[in-house]
């Protein structure tokens, strides 16, 4: 079956919504309780994990191979690590982002008494006061503090308002979404992942395609800090899908339209036969892509595999600019994403011995081993002539 119509205006309204709820990792129960009420919306049961990783399964005409598809809801964020003296707070950085992106962002804190808004500043951050030394003062998490928007001048202060260490701290997204088509905000990486998969699944579920297995939704809650989809699998899942932001930056192919194609992250190798099948479905439905590897990258497979999970596993992206800072990618890639899922989870399963966890040799997979042969007939040489 080709790819569906993707509904554009449901894939932002699902991405506002999203970035509209706090969610940096550890602190995910409230985006979590959304995206259930969601999948219950469109007529779908979900399950959850202890610590809230969600599972939803769209039944096909087989239980297995399965195929599975996963994003993350959780996002970069802060902790408090100390309450200082001077009535700010110390924060360290929750996944793995610059101190040069915090600097004036603007934050909420989460104590045991309720929430405080802030703002994240360079110790030096008066220009009327230090002159050239704001310019030249370093960067990283132990030159920046949170000012607190309350009546706070010592940790005494601090502690009367219920500041804690360990206090969560989430960073506002300041979403735009241009008419030009641009989306530019915070945590993009990867709520604008978990919006592709509802708009996938809404176009499955309005045009009543019929898929060949079973497709697995999975949203997992930590994938920042490496943990990711390590405990939201089954075993009746063959083949594992993770959509993410890819980083379109020089010397990389990532692109802000269109889908990006992982071939490797710094964990490996993607699956051959799967990432293969992904590339012809791009080109057979007339999907724009390309191709990219990333070094200092990885996703929810990566943690799902060194979990023990025996699953092929692939990446698909949406380019995005300044990952982890302020970041932009386009509707085009979201919803390119969106319909290569859509032709995945119907097309026909190829690799039949995959719905067996181990099984012998017959039905195994081949990879090509030939010389390649050029694109054109080879030149016959002219026979030498000596002078008569």
């Amino acid at each position: 079956m080709p790819r569906l119509a993707i509904d554009s205006d449901y894939l932002l309204q699902r991405l506002d919504t999203l970035l509209s709820i706090p969610s940096p990792t550890g602190y995910t129960d409230m985006v979590v309780r959304e995206c259930t009420a969601e999948l219950e919306r469109l007529g779908i049961e979900a399950e959850l994990t202890r610590r809230g990783a969600i599972r939803a399964v769209l039944q096909g005409s087989a239980r297995r191979p399965a195929r599975a598809v996963i994003a993350h809801v959780d996002t970069l964020g802060a902790q408090v690590k100390a309450l200082k003296d001077n009535g700010r707070l110390e924060v360290v950085p929750i996944g793995h982002w610059s101190a040069r992106f915090a600097e004036g962002a603007r934050a909420t804190i989460y104590t045991e008494k309720g929430a405080w808004r802030g703002t994240i500043l360079p110790m030096k951050a008066s220009g009327h006061t230090y002159n050239e030394e704001v310019d030249t003062a370093p960067v990283g998490w132990q030159h920046v503090e949170l000012r607190v928007d309350a009546l706070v001048r010592t940790k005494v202060d601090c502690e009367r308002l219920g500041f804690s260490v360990g206090d969560f701290v989430s960073i506002d997204p300041q979403p735009e979404f241009l008419d030009n088509g641009f989306l530019v905000s915070r945590h993009l990486d990867d709520k604008a992942g978990v919006a592709v998969m509802f708009a996938a699944l809404e176009a499955i579920l309005r045009e009543g395609a019929q898929l060949p297995v079973d497709a697995h939704w999975l949203f997992s809650i930590a994938e920042e800090v490496g943990v990711g989809g390590s405990s939201v699998l089954t075993s009746d899942v063959a083949s594992l899908i993770a959509i993410d932001n890819g980083t379109a930056a020089p010397g990389q192919a990532s692109d802000e339209f269109g889908v990006t194609v992982s071939m490797a992250d710094q964990t490996g190798p993607f699956d051959y036969h799967l990432t293969r099948k992904l590339i012809r479905l791009c080109r057979d439905n007339d999907i724009r892509y390309q191709q990219d590897v990333f070094r200092f990258y990885r996703s929810d497979s990566a943690s799902a595999l060194e979990a023990g999970a025996d699953v092929r596993t692939a990446l698909i992206t949406f380019g995005v600019d300044a990952s982890h800072g302020y970041e932009r990618t386009n509707i085009h890639a979201l919803r390119s994403l969106a319909e290569l899922v859509t032709a995945y989870l119907t097309s026909p399963i190829e690799i039949q011995r995959d719905a067996k966890e181990v099984s012998g040799i017959e039905g195994f997979t081949t990879q090509p081993m030939e010389e390649a042969k050029a694109a054109h007939e080879p030149v016959t040489p002219r026979p030498y002539r000596t002078k008569a």
